[in-house]
């Protein structure tokens, strides 16, 4: 059946597109029924379900085998396009391209390379609403997450009947995958480095010198409790009902501090219609801390909100504090996850007083030390955030070109 070509497309290339079945351009092959009891700790690894992750990727902790298998097909080299048949990922696609050999265990599905198509194009067309619309129906329609190669080379698609606008077409999508790996790896870089630097950058329980310091800081920090360094008090009221696009006094709601914010509030979501004078305006040093939520350990979701005049709703502590405020939320955030949640009380709804908190011990090093190191998180986070950013331009823009590339 013939059809014309999609709207957004290379006048030099454009063809008619042919609707085609799977099983005629990359037919699905199951793998290897591998014997679990001859799995070895090393060899070559084997490609199982739990190796195809939940955001595409093929990784993890691999078995291996160190005999050759009875079949050579089942030696997966360089690009390829793989699919879970079963299990928690089932249906999801995922890309092995290496240059090492893997074996294709059962039900992992290998898209084979026919040379028919283009087997990028094909990567691409596996990742349109044509194949998730009749992937769903097909796992809807069983009452467990499995699929067969069967179902799989049944599903249509239509291809452009010039290889040369397959390849162009294929090309786009993987200069987009590659760029968009590459942003993920950086930011998963980035996210460990602040990870490890916020376990190493503060001191200790009990001890007054951090494992790693910035340089030109050698002296000791400071030992004090909570409430010696700072004192605390209750946001006031700004309930959900008085929330309004027409409302204009700028506030922080508690769950905001779950859902929208991070260690730094410079931008408002919510606006109140209360008077200012039954509100808590912020004076721009104020570092927030939950009062209420579900799970213990994530009271220390503490932001610095260095805007002045925001109303601060009442399920909020607030803590004043002489110190860095910003160096002060990265602080709690880092390390009075355990210290916070060991004095929530409460059941599905938990809550966790200020007064419990003041008494917790904690060390702070000189003003212009804790400037340093609120100043250096804050850049970590701008640059993750700008990956973040990256990611979901680019993840929108393929998101759209998948839409308007294809029939």
């Amino acid at each position: 059946m013939k059809k014309q070509s999609p709207k957004i497309i290379n006048a030099k290339l454009a063809s008619i597109w042919s609707k085609e079945k799977l099983r005629n351009i990359a037919p699905l092959r199951g793998g290897f029924a591998f014997k679990s009891e001859k799995f070895q700790n090393t060899g070559i690894p084997i490609v199982r379900i739990s190796n195809i992750k939940f955001d595409g990727t093929v990784g993890g902790e691999f078995e291996y085998y160190s005999k050759i298998i009875p079949d050579e097909k089942f030696v997966l080299r360089g690009r390829s396009i793989l699919l879970a048949m079963s299990g928690a990922t089932t249906g999801k696609i995922a890309m092995l391209d290496s240059e090492e050999e893997y074996y294709q265990n059962q039900r992992v599905g290998y898209f084979q390379n026919t040379g028919e198509v283009d087997y990028e194009f094909i990567s691409s067309v596996l990742q349109t609403k044509a194949f998730t619309n009749q992937l769903n129906a097909v796992l809807v329609a069983g009452a467990q997450p499995n699929i067969s190669s069967k179902e799989i080379d049944s599903f249509e698609f239509c291809i452009p009947d010039s290889i040369d606008e397959q390849s162009a077409i294929g090309f786009l999508f993987r200069t987009l995958d590659d760029l968009l790996a590459s942003y993920k790896d950086n930011l998963a870089n980035y996210q460990s480095l602040k990870a490890t630097m916020l376990s190493k950058m503060f001191p200790k329980a009990g001890q007054t010198v951090p494992e790693i310091r910035l340089d030109g800081f050698e002296d000791e920090w400071e030992k004090g409790t909570i409430g010696e360094f700072g004192s605390f008090y209750y946001g006031k009221s700004a309930p959900k009902w008085s929330v309004t696009d027409e409302a204009t006094t700028p506030c922080v709601r508690y769950g905001e501090l779950y859902t929208k914010f991070y260690t730094k509030i410079d931008k408002i979501y919510s606006y109140t219609s209360i008077p200012k004078e039954n509100l808590k305006l912020s004076s721009g040093n104020e570092v927030l801390v939950p009062r209420v939520g579900e799970n213990p350990l994530d009271f220390a979701n503490c932001s610095w909100l260095s805007l002045k005049d925001v109303a601060i709703g009442e399920m909020i502590s607030v803590y004043n504090t002489p110190n860095n405020p910003l160096f002060i939320a990265y602080y709690f955030n880092a390390k009075m996850r355990k210290e916070f949640a060991k004095r929530v009380e409460g059941g599905s709804v938990a809550n966790l007083y200020y007064t419990y908190l003041e008494n917790i011990s904690i060390s702070v090093p000189s003003i212009p030390e804790q400037q340093a190191i609120g100043a250096y998180f804050s850049n970590l986070d701008k640059i993750i955030n700008s990956y973040q950013e990256k990611i979901s331009q680019l993840e929108t823009l393929k998101k759209k070109l998948l839409q308007d590339m294809f029939i």
